[in-house]
Order: structure tokens, then C-alpha cells, then sequence
């Protein structure tokens, strides 16, 4: 769990909030109108106006907290996290809570004062586990729906931290020719029958090197470069040359570089992708 939280939320600046904001707005009508709680059920007036004038001070509080706390944060935060995300959301919800316990005092007609913070406890109380389920849920759902469209653009990539990096892939053959290239060329290497099929960028071009190795012995070599990583039992891959992958828990499909070729991940090994991702 504490691990999840920590990953990398994709999107903090969504182009799409003010609708994120309606969309909360129509969940708090809904629970008012249908679900009636705080007493609500024993407001004797127009049950429909009542709970779109809460709806409507949900939506003004979303948007004035995205403008004074959401958008500033994403600014100065360097890597914005799911927890991040929560904990947004539920502040979001809770102020959202707060100006709607002042609406439901004159709605209701009970004074404020230090008799009705009981009251207000007790709204702030079901907001917070009402806020953290929604929140919870929405997050998470965001996130393994982007996770399965767009992998790509979440993997951390180190291509400018390796210019000029060159790796090697021993050939055991005792007249055999080692490969030496850059690491930043590399696009993937596929297991053979006695060899493996590497695939790297020359010129331009994806060049295709047979290497008389096995990928156990290419995975031991290349171990210290993170962004080698395997995803089958028959191919490795450079994951800063991903440009594109789709799929779901079952398994994932690799674009490699300019669309030169596509690499399988299988279901065993979507779990340590995932894992993978900051």
C-alpha cells in the first residue's frame, strides 16, 4: 500500500478539472437528494433546489481550491504523487464540506455557535470518510486506466544521463565477435535457438546482430543499467527507447522507437513493470 501511494501520479495538470469539479458536483446532488443525510430528510422545502444550491456551492468551492491551493502545488511539487492526489481531493472535499455545514445552518435555521460544533464535527467526520472513499476510488481508477494507455509516458528514462554510454554483448564462440554499441541505439533483444537477435538504431535504420550468448549471460552483463529491463522469457528491452504501449493486466505491447518494431510483455512479468514505474 505504502508503496502504491508513493508512485508517480501521471497527470497533476489535467486540462479537464473544471469538469472534474462538475463531476463532484453532481455527486454531492445525488447523495443529498437520494441518500438524504444530516437531517436532510426533514427539510420540509424543495428538496430538488436545496440540493442543487449545495451542488452549486460544491462547484464554486472546487473551483476557487483548484485556483488557491491545486494549481499552485502542481507548480512547485517536483514529482507529484498518488498521495499526493488523495490528499488533494480530500482537502478539496472537506472545504467543499465546510461551506456546505454554513449553507445547511441557514437552510436549516439552527444558529452557529459553540452549541453547533457538535454539529460540525459530526459533518466534517462523515465528509472526511465519505471524501476518502470517493477520492480513494476515483484516483485509483484514474490511475490504472492511464497506466493501461499510456505506460509509456510514466517510465522515468535516462537517455541524456547516457550520450555517448557504450555496451557490449560478449560473443562465446571462441572465434566470436563481441557487439559493442551504444546504450542509447539499443532497441531490444530476442532469445534465438543458440544465439540472441540484437536490435539497435544505425543511422537511422534498425540494424538486426546476431551474438552467439544466451539472455541470462546479456542480462548479467547490462545489470547495471536500470532501463534494461526484461518482459518475456525471450526478450529484453531498452525502456528509454519506448514510445508506445498498450494493453492491460494480461500483458502489454511495446512500440520501440519509431515504430520499428513491437515487443510483447507477458502476464508474469506485468506485475514487475509496474513495479518498475516510479
Amino acid at each position: 500500500m505504502k508503496s502504491f501511494l508513493s508512485k508517480k501520479y501521471p497527470f497533476p495538470d489535467s486540462k479537464h478539472w473544471i469538469g472534474d469539479c462538475a463531476f463532484y458536483c453532481g455527486i454531492v446532488f445525488l447523495i443529498l437528494y437520494f441518500l438524504q443525510p444530516f437531517g436532510f430528510s426533514y427539510y420540509s422545502g424543495n428538496k430538488i433546489l436545496a440540493s442543487a444550491l449545495f451542488a452549486v456551492v460544491a462547484f464554486l468551492c472546487c473551483i476557487a481550491f483548484n485556483f488557491c491551493v491545486s494549481i499552485p502545488l502542481h507548480k512547485h511539487v517536483r514529482q507529484w504523487k498518488i498521495w499526493h492526489e488523495i490528499t488533494d481531493i480530500l482537502a478539496m472535499i472537506l472545504c467543499m464540506g465546510i461551506a456546505n455545514f454554513f449553507l445547511a445552518s441557514f437552510l436549516f435555521h439552527y444558529p452557529l455557535s459553540a452549541d453547533s460544533s457538535g454539529i460540525l464535527f459530526q459533518f466534517i467526520y462523515w465528509t472526511l470518510i465519505i471524501g476518502a472513499i470517493i477520492s480513494s476510488v476515483s484516483v485509483t481508477l484514474r490511475y490504472q486506466r492511464y497506466l493501461r494507455d499510456s505506460l509509456d509516458s510514466m517510465l522515468e528514462k535516462t537517455t541524456e544521463e547516457q550520450v555517448n554510454v557504450k555496451i557490449t554483448i560478449s560473443d562465446t564462440r571462441l572465434r566470436g565477435s563481441d557487439l559493442t554499441i551504444f546504450v542509447n541505439d539499443l532497441l531490444y533483444i530476442e532469445a534465438q535457438k543458440n544465439d540472441v537477435a540484437v536490435y539497435y538504431i544505425e543511422n537511422g535504420e534498425m540494424q538486426r546482430e546476431e551474438v552467439h550468448t544466451t539472455l541470462a549471460a546479456v542480462l548479467k552483463e547490462l545489470k547495471d543499467y536500470d532501463n534494461i529491463f526484461q518482459t518475456h522469457r525471450s526478450f529484453i528491452v531498452n525502456m528509454n527507447n519506448i514510445t508506445k504501449a498498450k494493453g492491460n493486466s494480461n500483458g502489454y505491447f511495446l512500440t520501440m522507437g519509431d515504430d520499428m518494431a513491437i515487443v510483447p510483455v507477458s502476464r508474469s512479468y506485468v506485475p514487475k513493470l509496474r513495479s518498475f514505474i516510479a
